[in-house]
């Protein structure tokens, strides 16, 4: 079942979504060659409970009803989503997807961005790029008397135009007072199929690129997912209430782009 929001749950959807933007801020300001993704994770937590909310994803089960053990999701090179933090070192030309959820004043945040550690290579630099356009150009499409087919399909044209792979299996979502609402987005499909976009629906809009080809594994811990090839992936995260003339973006990577300064994709 699909929930419209008011203006005023809009607005509670908000400040969770900023909040998870000023998180991801915050662990931008540590990612470095040498840092571990478990550092990461206790910055984001800690930022996050001091500021009133709770991490969403901490103990969220997967489809085996596993907790997953952590705040955020670090995402290194090949892995695509959901990665766990733990031991992983970061190095020089490594690129991190960190997702994050928060859960205050009833209404829950998501927001994913991959961060570049150190000095990137140019390919690595350019699928970024691409995907984070993918992400906008999406959003460009949630607007009223559009459907979800018109987003997918902007994602998928913007990308596979640069010979880059679409991931299927996962896709973004409703979000609410669940972190996980109907509908599902997908970042792929066909221009005027799918559900219509009504003033009141907001989702998580998503992209997950892949640099070689689009197909993806699950690892033995069960949430981690990474491309069969081994190939870099990167994913960005918005999300946004679907307007008459143009979405609202209720998360913001703003705060995460002063850190980064010129470093920003």
């Amino acid at each position: 079942m699909i929930f419209l929001k008011t203006d005023d749950e809009i607005e509670l959807l908000r400040a969770s979504n900023l909040l998870v933007g000023r998180t991801l801020a915050e662990v931008a300001k540590v990612i470095r060659p040498g840092v571990t993704t478990k550092e990461l994770d206790k910055v984001a937590e800690e930022f996050i409970r001091d500021n009133g909310a709770v991490p969403t994803f901490k103990g969220f089960p997967n489809p085996y009803g596993a907790p997953f053990p952590a705040s955020i999701c670090t995402s290194v090179n090949e892995q695509v989503v959901h990665g766990i933090p733990g031991d992983i070192v970061l190095h020089e030309g490594d690129i991190v997807s960190v997702d994050c959820g928060t859960y205050m004043n009833g209404f829950c945040g998501d927001s994913a961005y991959t961060f570049c550690v150190g000095e990137v290579s140019a390919e690595i630099r350019q699928l970024l790029k691409v995907t984070k356009e993918a992400l906008y150009i999406g959003i460009e499409n949630a607007v009223v008397g559009k459907r979800l087919g018109d987003i997918g399909y902007a994602i998928q044209a913007h990308c596979e135009s640069h010979s880059y792979g679409v991931v299927r299996e996962f896709v973004g979502h409703g979000i609410g007072k669940e972190m996980h609402e109907d509908p599902q987005v997908p970042n792929y499909g066909k221009r005027g199929y799918g559900t219509a976009l009504k003033k009141g629906l907001c989702i998580a809009i998503e992209p997950m690129i892949t640099l070689g080809d689009r197909h993806v594994v699950m690892e033995q811990d069960g949430w981690t997912v990474r491309t069969k090839d081994r190939k870099c992936a990167a994913h960005f995260e918005h999300t946004i209430a679907v307007g008459t003339g143009s979405a609202d973006i209720l998360s913001s990577f703003k705060f995460i782009e002063e850190v980064l300064g010129d470093s920003a994709i």
